[in-house]
């Protein structure tokens, strides 16, 4: 049913994993709240007149100010805004958790590369019957990879939303489908990507994507809604192969073909 990329070499997607776990391009110090690691900064942001009120020099790294945690992440957000850092204000914002995974916070998610925070995204990957790839371009406006081939959905938990929830929300705005129309539906997998934000200056990515897989039934034809996907196209093996070595698709979608086709010729 699925077909598998077997057209692309090894070297490549060894590559693609390096790509997807790199250290930071310049040193980072860690950014606590209390006793809890919530994400890092490079000491040129800690320079700022402006973050004086909100950030504390505590050992090998800075602790933020405050008695509430959103209320200062908002504040700081706002100065790396006003110094023309954050590339693009969304007003969403994502959580902010602990070593442990528990919620202590929440920033605007224009800020959270700067500040090395973790966020979690979800996707859907989906397949025809017929074993082709169903697969949207992203909008040439989107402030990150725009135009690139994603999979079918994709985007972002935001603060107070489960995965599962914030993947059947997307679903619907991205791909214009209710989770009862696709079959199959189930949990494909997890990984951690780490890197140098590739749109942000002084950015570090760590991101958990949490992955899903499904059928669309015959004749079932996504339709975005939200204005955030150019097109749809149920792509084959081999077409979806040499698109991937051409970099037209996003790093994680690539992640997230190779583990989906593992095994598949």
């Amino acid at each position: 049913m699925r077909g598998g990329l077997a057209a692309v070499p090894q070297a490549w997607w060894q590559a693609l994993q390096s790509e997807a776990d790199q250290p930071p391009a310049a040193p980072r110090e860690p950014l606590r709240w209390g006793s809890a690691e919530i994400g890092s900064i490079e000491p040129v942001l800690s320079r700022l007149a402006a973050l004086e009120s909100w950030l504390e020099r505590s050992g090998d790294g800075w602790e933020v100010r405050g008695a509430d945690l959103s209320s200062a992440l908002a504040a700081i957000a706002v100065v790396l805004r006003d110094a023309g850092l954050v590339r693009a204000w969304r007003d969403e914002l994502l959580g902010v958790h602990d070593a442990s995974g528990h919620a202590v916070g929440r920033i605007e998610r224009g800020a959270v590369r700067l500040l090395g925070i973790s966020t979690h995204a979800v996707h859907l990957a989906a397949w025809a019957p017929d074993g082709r790839f169903w697969l949207q371009q992203r909008a040439f406006d989107k402030p990150n990879d725009p135009g690139l081939w994603d999979t079918l959905v994709g985007g972002m938990v935001p603060a107070g939303e489960s995965g599962l929830a914030a993947l059947e929300r997307e679903t619907w705005e991205e791909a214009g489908l209710r989770f009862a129309q696709l079959e199959g539906l189930a949990r494909g997998g997890s990984f951690l990507t780490r890197r140098p934000s590739a749109e942000v200056a002084h950015g570090y990515v760590v991101e958990r994507l949490d992955w899903y897989r499904c059928v669309l039934p015959p004749g079932t034809v996504p339709v975005n809604q939200d204005g955030e996907v150019a097109r749809f196209e149920g792509m084959a093996a081999r077409e979806v192969a040499r698109r991937l070595q051409q970099d037209e698709f996003t790093l994680e979608a690539a992640l997230i073909l190779r583990a989906a086709t593992a095994g598949t010729a």
